[in-house]
């Protein structure tokens, strides 16, 4: 049966998240209907990681399968010709038919966009997270630095998963500004629920001098998320990138306005 990985991008700001909900307007439901049109049969996909309602993608992976073949170099056009303005897919490739977009995955990047100045903006309300307090990168790399290698991160999970534990492995958190705009990478082998928004939203409040700078370490230690600081809010999220063995998606977000 003919398998096809896709490299999906949107802006998640009027989607109530990835996962199919029959009555709510998601990423799934969208990409679905185009795929059923398309392929004249039922489509379901399986994504490399389930965003929540705000967040947005540069690099989502998706796979399907399908009973017909449909040409490969046309599969993105047919697809964007029919998806809304803020979901379309910047690739579209035939794979092998074992091949899921989720358990074959090695890494997944995220980043998230911070803006840190004293007013806000029109322009990035829906794109980052408004920071007023002046935010000291090297602090904020500091605070992150015992967070990194193989821990239990229950203490910055938001709900326990249904199956397994809440081990992972966080290989780099990197912060990269460009004028009032700051941009947070986070990459690791898989990801808890609003892991990522509240790694961010604890390593902020360090780094603006909310709190000190072992906050993010002794809440790890504590294994309570009441340990931890706030979950940034979902806007400023994004599922850049995920790394397979012979093909990686990422596409970093630009902080550039």
């Amino acid at each position: 049966m003919p398998t096809y990985r896709l490299v999906v991008e949107y802006d998640g700001s009027r989607f109530h998240g990835l996962q199919f909900q029959p009555t709510l307007r998601t990423i799934a439901g969208e990409l679905e209907r185009v795929l059923t049109r398309i392929f004249a049969e039922p489509v379901k996909i399986t994504a490399a990681g389930r965003t929540d309602a705000g967040v947005h993608a540069t690099g989502q992976v998706i796979s399907f399968s399908a009973a017909r073949a449909f040409p490969a170099e046309r599969l993105a056009p047919a697809i964007n010709g029919n998806t809304p303005a803020d979901l379309k897919v910047r690739d579209a490739t035939q794979v092998g038919e074992d091949f899921s977009a989720r358990f074959d995955a090695l890494e997944r990047v995220y980043d998230y966009l911070i803006l840190n100045r004293p007013s806000p903006s029109a322009v990035w309300t829906l794109r980052a997270w408004h920071v007023s307090r002046p935010l000291d990168e090297a602090l904020f790399a500091r605070s992150a630095s015992p967070l990194l290698g193989e821990h239990d991160f229950v203490a910055f999970c938001g709900e326990f998963p249904e199956r397994g534990g809440t081990v992972r492995e966080l290989r780099a958190i990197d912060v990269v500004r460009s004028g009032e705009l700051l941009r947070v990478t986070v990459r690791g082998n898989a990801f808890l629920h609003h892991m990522v928004r509240v790694l961010v939203g604890t390593l902020v409040g360090s780094a603006t001098g909310y709190r000190d700078p072992d906050h993010a370490a002794r809440a790890l230690a504590a294994r309570d998320r009441t340990a931890a600081g706030v979950t940034a809010p979902a806007h400023g999220l994004y599922l850049a990138g995920v790394r397979y063995a012979d093909f990686d998606s990422y596409r970093p977000v630009t902080v550039a306005p």
